[in-house]
């Protein structure tokens, strides 16, 4: 089994009782977990960093939220095009993207 150096969580609105709030969703959740799978695929990181969609953080006016593990940093409102700023500051630079932690 492979064990990821980290874990990428992005939100995609999904709720265990189904209740379709959808903030993330409507907000490019979607395209953003393609642009970390892009990434992760073009940096060569597919055995180092995971990506994984989950379902709400409750955390919906913040969203869409990021949550990188282990390093419990939580992101929000990021848009697609922050994908590479937290690729290249986050998971290989090491340094948090302060302007989007919550």
């Amino acid at each position: 089994m492979i064990k990821p150096k980290r874990h990428i969580f992005v939100c995609s609105s999904s709720r265990v009782n189904g209740e379709p709030k959808g903030f993330c969703h409507s907000k490019e959740a979607v395209e953003i977990i393609g642009n970390f799978m892009e990434e992760i695929r073009d940096r060569d990181l597919g055995s180092e960093v995971f990506v994984s969609n989950t379902g709400c953080f409750t955390l919906c006016e913040k969203g869409p939220v990021v949550v990188i593990y282990p390093d419990n940093v939580w992101y929000g409102g990021v848009t697609p095009g922050e994908v590479e700023e937290i690729m290249d500051e986050h998971i290989e630079g090491g340094n948090v993207v302060k302007r989007l932690e919550l």
